[in-house]
């Protein structure tokens, strides 16, 4: 991080004519702070080791987040700081190489190496003044104190102070001068998707992935009378999306009685591919959550779900009994499975990197890299020539996943169609009004977060999804 402003010189480097890394320009007296057992310190305490988490060794944010079993310092707080620590985080995590490119604009040099650490408490406390209704001055105390209170940072606390100061009296011209100018997603994921898309697509899906996904609902049947109900809107998916609302999803009517689920409205498109289903056979490979197994068991199938983790498969058997359904499981990985009688039909929603789901999962582009997709598309490919074998002649296979990198998408089904034992079923934008933008001139889906506008107060927007059609040749 690289750091320039005209903020006074920090009194921890009292040589006034040599720059040491970090120091920052000349202007109003900087004042550490010394106490402690603040309210609200240790909020930002566990956002600053929380965000270092994601960030420098690839943690889950979904893990850390959990009450039972999440990290430490975050299962310590009472329930109001959690919510502080899910917003900072989010914010800071949706708009990092923004908040880095404005602190580092204030900053003469680059911090040292061994201060990586002051770079988290900046971070958490810049998410707070640029983008949470915060008030500047409590953000800029508590990191201080931040800093007082750490070894590794004590002597940077000055620092802190001057920074942050100057970030909170000009954050209106850095956020107009650099921080609209500037990408929110990492350099490595703004290429591809230039790459993939043009720039001009990418800049609108990199602005989407800014705002919190909508809740999304998919009903067993009446979905317009639903939406009446729950004062939703009807999708051209055929979802139903929720306004905002104050409390949880299992307070509002039909959860208890298994008229719903929430499921994104990219998500429950592949189970819609397969045509009729009725008395068919059908085989969910990576089945958990359980959202597109409810959706082929309503459709008639028979269906056999198939998870590798227990714990998943526990979760999607319990979903399905509060909807009232039933599906054959079996606890396998998918890749050892063998059918003793092949299915009428696949579908294979495979693992991948998830960077359709940025919305609402802003950490995936910091515990994701180039170098886990090269992977998780290599087996993806192996996974779809294995479904492959799963389906009688003639049978099909839906291939689909949450990732927005054509490398895990389009690529891996071009290359299993070259090699000859399937063909590609196109879909016809003519039977899905409202998403003909969304069919790829091969047939094939792929959303992005940029589609489906805003309207009447509710949000826009979905999950960046790819799904095919595939069927086995004779």
């Amino acid at each position: 991080m690289v750091l320039t402003s005209d903020e006074n010189k920090t009194a921890s480097h009292p040589k006034r004519n040599s720059r040491k890394p970090g120091s920052v320009k000349k202007g109003p007296e900087n004042q550490a702070f010394a106490r402690s057992d603040k309210p609200g310190l240790q909020a930002r305490q566990a956002a600053a080791k929380m965000l270092a988490a994601v960030v420098d060794r690839k943690t889950s944010l979904d893990g850390m987040l959990d009450a039972a079993n999440g990290n430490p310092v975050y299962r310590e707080l009472n329930e109001a700081d959690r919510a502080l620590v899910r917003a900072i985080l989010n914010s800071a995590l949706r708009q990092l190489p923004r908040i880095e490119a404005m602190i580092g604009s204030l900053l003469q040099t680059p911090l040292p190496e061994g201060a990586r650490a002051l770079d988290h408490v900046l971070a958490v406390a810049a998410a707070q003044i640029l983008y949470l209704d915060i008030p500047d001055h409590s953000a800029v105390d508590l990191a201080v104190e931040q800093a007082q209170t750490d070894p590794r940072n004590k002597r940077f606390a000055s620092l802190v102070n001057a920074v942050l100061r100057r970030l909170s009296r000009e954050k209106q011209d850095l956020l107009e001068s650099i921080g609209e100018k500037t990408p929110a997603i990492p350099a490595w994921f703004h290429k591809r998707l230039v790459d993939y898309y043009g720039a001009e697509e990418a800049a609108r899906i990199a602005d989407a992935l800014l705002t919190p996904a909508a809740i999304d609902l998919t009903v067993k049947s009446d979905a317009e009378g639903w939406a009446e109900r729950l004062s939703g809107r009807v999708l051209p998916t055929g979802s139903l999306r929720l306004a905002g609302f104050s409390g949880g999803v299992p307070t509002l009517s039909g959860f208890e009685d298994g008229e719903w689920w929430v499921q994104d409205a990219a998500a429950a498109l592949p189970a819609k591919l397969f045509g009729s289903l009725a008395g068919k056979r059908v085989v969910d490979l990576c089945a958990a959550p359980g959202g597109k197994t409810a959706q082929l068991v309503l459709a008639g199938a028979d269906v056999t779900a198939l998870d590798q983790s227990a714990s998943r498969l526990r979760r999607l058997q319990g979903n399905l009994a509060r909807l009232g359904l039933q599906a054959a499981t079996q606890e396998i990985n998918m890749a050892d499975f063998r059918a003793e009688e092949l299915f009428d039909a696949a579908l294979l929603d495979a693992p991948c990197s998830s960077t359709g789901t940025i919305r609402r999962h802003p950490d995936v582009l910091w515990t994701k890299g180039p170098e886990d997709i090269e992977k998780l598309a290599l087996l993806q490919e192996k996974l779809l020539r294995h479904a492959l074998t799963l389906v009688k002649p003639g049978g099909l296979v839906v291939f689909s996943n949450c990732s927005l990198d054509k490398r895990e998408g389009e690529e891996v089904a071009e290359r299993v169609v070259a090699e000859g034992g399937c063909e590609r079923v196109a879909i016809d934008p003519a039977d899905w009004p409202g998403l003909e933008d969304a069919i790829t001139p091969l047939g094939e889906f792929r959303t992005t977060p940029a589609m489906i506008p805003p309207q009447d107060g509710f949000s826009g927007g979905l999950d960046g999804f790819y799904a095919v059609i595939l069927r086995r040749k004779t």
